[in-house]
């Protein structure tokens, strides 16, 4: 099928939702949205910004009409939709989702007798800022979207997904939705678990003047940057993802211990091995140019802090023909200097940065 003839209907536009239909409409301008969202304007943006077509004022016969549709509302929020949804189905329309969670929609797929219509989808992109407004195309592009299949999908219907998958700039990842909830449990679930303990942590253990948050830098922001994440979508993961979290989480609690012991017996030899471990595995996921944790190409030099600096950094490096990606102040020193962040698309351009400011007076930070 020509993607320019598909007609697709979207419940729910969010970050993802809404990078989504960009993404489509990006790649096949003639392809059909269909849109409802519980408030209205996002709805009446979407359409304003040329994303979508038609305004379904509710769940209803507006989607009989859509060769796919994305449940992308709250994941307990999917289960009701789709109950509310079918009625109105058509049994040429392929049913996903866009949540972090399988087990509970495929159950509920299950139940309503729609297994040979639904493929489970999770785009594995995103951002801690939420909504439509900071949806963007480029999010899904090179990501990995997983599809989870029930055991009566057809090849046809999942190899037409897969197609439009990639379609959106994503590549799609085919596997079980019970092996999909264990593994977003230990990459994702858990570490936003880690992380809002260790932010509360700080809040409870700070001092009367808040110095702990006054002066907590690039480590601690980087590891705890996920707990800015919307809490209504992490309580339902939780909630959704309860069995794997536990397990994963007690296991964690017993390498806390196993490290806490360790540290408690000053053994020096055991904490070497327990960084350079990490260190190694951690590393070598910047191989992958794929999924959650890309590839990066990223230096840092010192600066001073005065007026300009930054500008003449950029500027030098513009006249020299190098894009920069990204740019930013770490603002984690203790004297009047400053580290900067330079961030570029590709390993050339960095290695010729680094040695064209090293050669101008700006040396890596160390």
């Amino acid at each position: 099928m020509n993607a320019n003839d598909i007609t697709c209907g979207f419940i729910g536009l969010g970050l993802i939702g809404g990078s989504m239909a960009r993404a489509l409409k990006e790649k096949a301008p003639g392809m059909r949205i269909i849109s409802y969202t519980p408030h209205r304007e996002t709805s009446e943006r979407a359409k304003a910004d040329g994303i979508v077509d038609v305004i379904a004022p509710a769940i209803d016969e507006h989607f009989t009409e859509c060769d796919y549709i994305f449940l992308c509302a709250p994941i307990e929020r999917n289960n009701d939709n789709l109950s509310i949804l079918k009625p109105f189905l058509d049994k040429k329309t392929t049913l996903s989702d866009i949540g972090s969670v399988k087990t509970s929609i495929h159950e509920h797929v299950k139940e309503l007798g729609l297994e040979d219509q639904f493929i489970g989808g999770h785009p594995m992109a995103g951002t801690e800022r939420i909504g439509y407004i900071n949806s963007k195309a480029s999010i899904l592009e090179n990501a990995y979207y997983i599809l989870t299949k029930t055991e009566k999908t057809s090849d046809e219907r999942l190899e037409n997904y897969r197609q439009l998958v990639e379609l959106m700039g994503a590549t799609p990842l085919i596997i079980p939705y019970e092996q999909h909830d264990f593994a977003t449990a230990a990459i994702s679930h858990v570490p936003h678990v880690i992380s809002g303990c260790l932010v509360n942590l700080v809040e409870r253990s700070d001092y009367s003047d808040g110095l702990m948050k006054t002066i907590a830098a690039g480590g601690f922001k980087d590891i705890t940057r996920i707990s800015s994440s919307s809490p209504v979508m992490l309580q339902q993961i939780c909630l959704t993802n309860r069995k794997n979290i536990v397990t994963l989480l007690d296991k964690y609690i017993d390498y806390i211990k196993e490290m806490k012991d360790v540290i408690d017996d000053a053994d020096g030899d055991s904490l070497m091995d327990f960084f350079s471990s990490a260190r190694e595995y951690r590393d070598s996921f910047n191989d992958l140019n794929r999924g959650p944790i890309r590839k990066t190409y990223i230096t840092r030099v010192d600066i001073a802090d005065e007026p300009g600096n930054i500008a003449s950094v950029a500027t030098l490096l513009s006249v020299n023909g190098i894009n920069i990606k990204n740019i930013g102040i770490v603002h984690n020193r203790e004297d009047e200097h400053g580290t900067l962040s330079i961030e570029f698309h590709d390993g050339k351009a960095m290695e010729k940065a680094v040695q064209l400011l090293d050669n101008h007076g700006y040396p890596s930070a160390k």
